[in-house]
């Protein structure tokens, strides 16, 4: 249940939402599996709890937790490639002539629904959470591009998601490279001991470092040439510490180990239960932490629309 690595999205618009409504949105759309001619099925699922009568919405207090399963039928490049070829071939060598393109494309076609039915069938888990009160929806992954596809979706669903990511004032970069070179971060917050360092050049390289001291002459050396701090790894107070990029995704997410036990004291024996407990200290501790953040790297960009 615990989010390792956020990908952050603010609306733009005050909306309403509420669990029984976004419970038949997303019952309109659910997760089935890949008919034999399909490369790809999205949909949603339950977020907690197994069965047709678990809820597609987990609400907690002012929270909601969201979940959607992709399947997609993988047909390397390379085997669809061989099979049309060696058909192509077959053609050429038996009756004398040339195969060109659109006759091409129609046997590379063929060939896929062929072995469609056969394909492998690769299965993917994404999960967000909703934070009417705090205007943010937070989803549980690094990727844009899942993160995309699970919000383009819940507007499908929905209707209307007027969503943008967060965006600080100040070049997230620049603040980084700033609290390397000094080796203080703001308050509250801790450079650790992992960095990426990039040379703003086209042609320049690029420096990753771990569990190393990052106040030593060899990562001076590098700032003092010109590069930039694109990651950086920091700790918030005493309850996570994480990985920040330049572009604001927050990966490797790792709460400590007295908040991972006060979930478990809140959430008895009861699995339901103990993942509501760690869903909502979460969102809570997500709810101070963020805020504190983007104000440590210069406030955030709101949209005018707020």
């Amino acid at each position: 249940m615990w989010f390792k690595n956020l990908t952050v999205y603010r609306l733009t618009q005050d909306i309403r939402f509420a669990a029984d409504t976004l419970q038949a949105a997303l019952a309109s759309k659910p997760a089935r599996p890949c008919g034999s001619q399909e490369l790809v099925t999205y949909g949603f699922i339950a977020p907690l709890g197994k069965g047709e009568d678990a809820p597609l919405v987990h609400q907690s207090g002012n929270f909601f937790l969201i979940s959607a399963r992709k399947e997609e039928r993988i047909l390397p490049a390379s085997v669809v490639n061989d099979a049309v070829k060696e058909k192509v071939e077959e053609i050429e060598s038996a009756q004398q002539r040339k195969v060109y393109k659109k006759e091409r494309d129609q046997i590379k076609d063929e060939t896929i629904q062929a072995m469609l039915p056969k394909a492998f069938i690769r299965r993917g888990v994404i999960t967000a959470a909703i934070a009417p009160k705090l205007g943010l929806i937070i989803v549980n992954n690094a990727s844009a591009k899942r993160a995309e596809d699970l919000l383009s979706t819940l507007r499908e669903v929905m209707g209307s998601l007027p969503v943008r990511p967060v965006t600080v004032k100040i070049a997230p970069s620049a603040t980084l490279t700033d609290w390397l070179k000094t080796g203080q971060a703001s308050e509250g917050f801790h450079v650790l001991d992992e960095c990426e360092l990039h040379d703003t050049h086209d042609d320049g390289g690029s420096v990753r470092c771990k569990r190393q001291d990052l106040t030593s002459d060899e990562i001076k050396n590098h700032l003092a040439t010109g590069k930039v701090a694109t990651k950086l790894s920091l700790a918030w107070q005493d309850k996570l510490s994480f990985v920040l990029d330049d572009k604001l995704v927050i990966r490797r997410v790792k709460f400590e180990e007295l908040l991972q036990e006060q979930a478990a004291q809140d959430g008895g024996e009861d699995a339901l239960a103990q993942a509501d407990a760690t869903f909502v200290l979460m969102m809570m501790t997500f709810a101070e932490f963020l805020p504190a953040l983007y104000e440590a790297l210069g406030g955030e960009e709101v949209p005018a629309s707020i």
